[in-house]
């Protein structure tokens, strides 16, 4: 029964987490202990509603005169001029009888279609008189031999599959409007053959900068890749590696292809790094934990949430606002409440603020739920989010001693939601190498996106930059081409 009422919410209930009502809790301490003083009560003020994730969001900005003239500013401007003549003049006001007042200036936008152009590079060759030795003019490089595609070609359909999700067939046919005969086969494996000599060349620096940090989060996803050597439609997953969310100057997000889910691919991953990583309760992450003594897992309190939600969504709705699953989950809404108030402090200050102020309120919770499990005999979900959020309390209580650890792993969830938006639609993970280089493409459009960087210029720019340096052994000029590098064109940034 709790499993046919939980795939019909799944398919016609809400998806947002927050809850409406706004009862409250209460607390008193027993033997120096914070305990639950009466479950139908709620925690005080509870009519602001819990926020969906808790990265800081950019202020919005106060609408200001002249709004309009200042977001056409950085455009580049085509003037059109429209003046009387003087014979008109003359018909309207007498001849002389008129004076030129300030022009009246209307502004529109106007959308140029996207065109394509050959580009046709006439090199200089020289021979010697003498000896007939031959010279040529410095010119740049083709990003593939003997192949027409340049970078701002490659960053078009790099911009429209990997951060647009507009598959190659739809793209194939948009070229064809422009007279460009470019078929989805020579696109997958520009992409490919991109991803593998160039791309990857900054994937792995990042790769090396993400050691830095001293909060990483990470999560996975299943893939499908028809061709692995496995029978077809075979389950494969895509790993992902950021930054923590509290670090927002620069951010990393590195996705990572492997054909299993088991413990070797993060262990490989992650085998320089030490700190803490923000995981769900994915066992993997705890065997990693035992391995490496440098290393600290922190859980997630939305997936703890979840549990609780759904063994909410099994109870009779006259009968949800009494129950133990509606009263954890208040707790934990005023949890969350709490730590939304932190999130414009520094690191020191959120700690500080944690131990006062958010530590009982976990102290109070885990107490109820170790107060209330040995009534909870009936097999369910009720049950299993009990044993889930008991089991996982080591973990959830990490954020609580360090300042730069999140409460939830969402911002690693939002990184592999955007990969699922568009993995429907990308016909090149189709082999081993499309999916890996699919990873290693999607990780610098993410990670561009992430540091507010338009990332079709970024990605020209990177193509341009990398194939003239191939031949380095000192790859010291990647670092002008991270992110949050300040010697970046400007036109690359938003």
């Amino acid at each position: 029964m709790e499993q046919m009422i939980l795939a019909n919410r799944n398919r016609f209930g809400r998806s947002s987490e927050k809850m409406t009502d706004a009862s409250q809790i209460s607390f008193m301490e027993v033997d120096g202990t914070i305990v639950f003083f009466n479950e139908a009560e709620a925690v005080c003020d509870l009519d602001t509603p819990e926020p969906e994730h808790l990265e800081k969001s950019a202020p919005r900005p106060v609408k200001k005169k002249g709004k309009k003239e200042q977001d056409l500013s950085g455009l580049p401007t085509h003037r059109i001029d429209h003046y009387m003549t003087e014979e008109e003049l003359t018909v309207e006001f007498g001849k002389n009888g008129w004076k030129q007042l300030p022009d009246a200036i209307s502004r529109r936008y106007r959308f140029v279609p996207a065109k394509v152009e050959v580009e046709e590079h006439h090199i200089g060759v020289y021979a010697d008189k003498k000896d007939g030795h031959m010279v040529k003019a410095e010119h740049p490089r083709g990003l593939l031999h003997g192949s027409a595609v340049s970078p701002t070609l490659a960053a078009a359909i790099i911009n429209g599959k990997y951060v647009n999700a507009i598959p190659l067939y739809r793209l194939e046919q948009e070229f064809k409007r422009y007279e460009l005969v470019i078929t989805r086969q020579n696109m997958a494996n520009w992409m490919i053959r991109l991803g593998e000599e160039y791309l990857s060349v900054l994937y792995d620096y990042l790769h090396r900068k993400l050691y830095d940090y001293h909060v990483i989060q990470a999560d996975e996803t299943p893939v499908l890749v028809n061709r692995d050597g496995r029978p077809a439609g075979s389950k494969s997953y895509m790993w992902v590696y950021r930054s923590g969310y509290m670090y927002p100057d620069r951010q990393i997000v590195l996705y990572e292809y492997q054909r299993t889910r088991n413990a070797s691919h993060p262990r490989e991953f992650l085998k320089d790094f030490s700190g803490i990583c923000v995981t769900d309760g994915y066992q993997v992450y705890h065997t990693l934990e035992k391995e490496k003594e440098d290393l600290t897992i922190a859980g997630c309190w939305v997936h703890g949430r979840r549990k609780f939600e759904e063994a909410l969504a099994t109870i009779p709705a006259e009968g949800k606002k009494e129950s133990v699953a509606f009263l954890v989950m208040k707790q934990i809404q005023a949890i969350y409440r709490e730590e939304g108030k932190l999130k414009e402090l520094s690191s020191e200050e959120r700690l500080a603020q944690r131990q006062v102020v958010i530590r009982p309120l976990v102290d109070a919770l885990f107490a109820y739920l170790k107060q209330k499990k040995e009534q909870i005999v009936v097999k369910g979900k009720l049950q299993a989010a009990f044993t889930y959020l008991l089991n996982q309390e080591k973990y959830l209580r990490v954020f609580l001693d360090d300042g730069d650890v999140p409460m939830d792993n969402n911002a690693s969830e939002r990184a592999i939601r955007g990969f699922c938006i568009g993995k429907k639609n990308w016909e090149v993970i189709d082999t081993i190498n499309g999916a890996k280089t699919s990873a290693v493409i999607y990780s610098i459009a993410e990670t561009a996106k992430a540091n507010n960087l338009k990332p079709y210029e970024y990605f020209e720019h990177l193509l341009t930059v990398i194939s003239e340096h191939m031949e380095d052994t000192d790859r010291s000029f990647l670092e002008e081409l991270l992110p949050w590098s300040p010697t970046l064109p400007e036109n690359i940034r938003k």
